[in-house]
């Protein structure tokens, strides 16, 4: 009988630039403050960038830097908040009320029984 040892990790020494840190989704929600499902369908839907190494999406600080680029929201220029806001409250001042729907003829609606109780009564 043979005996096996553990499997031992050597050193393996790589020559240029280090390797990116790959970040898993979960990290990228935690830092966006979304669900870690969002951030799969986004990169599954092509909206956002990654890679998949071994079928898994990963993300780099390139793609995170970008991600927040893409969903990034700009002022409008020439126009400050609280001008903007005046704007519209006197936009809805002009306009004049929408008139009232006329009242419909048909009877109100009912809920209909559940199919298990339904099932239940006739059993």
């Amino acid at each position: 009988m043979t005996s096996h040892s553990r499997h031992s990790v050597t050193a393996v020494t790589v020559t240029g630039p280090p390797l990116p840190h790959l970040y898993h989704p979960a990290e990228i929600a935690e830092a966006l403050g979304v669900s870690e499902w969002w951030v799969k369908e986004q990169a599954r839907q092509k909206r956002i960038p990654f890679t998949r190494p071994g079928g898994a999406y990963r993300f780099t600080a390139k793609h995170f830097e970008e991600i927040v680029r893409l969903f990034e929201e700009r002022p409008t220029r020439g126009v400050s908040e609280p001008e903007a806001g005046r704007q519209r409250s006197r936009r809805r001042a002009e306009s004049p009320p929408a008139p009232a729907a006329p009242q419909s003829k048909r009877p109100p609606l009912v809920a209909r029984v559940p199919r298990r109780m339904r099932l239940a009564q006739a059993a």
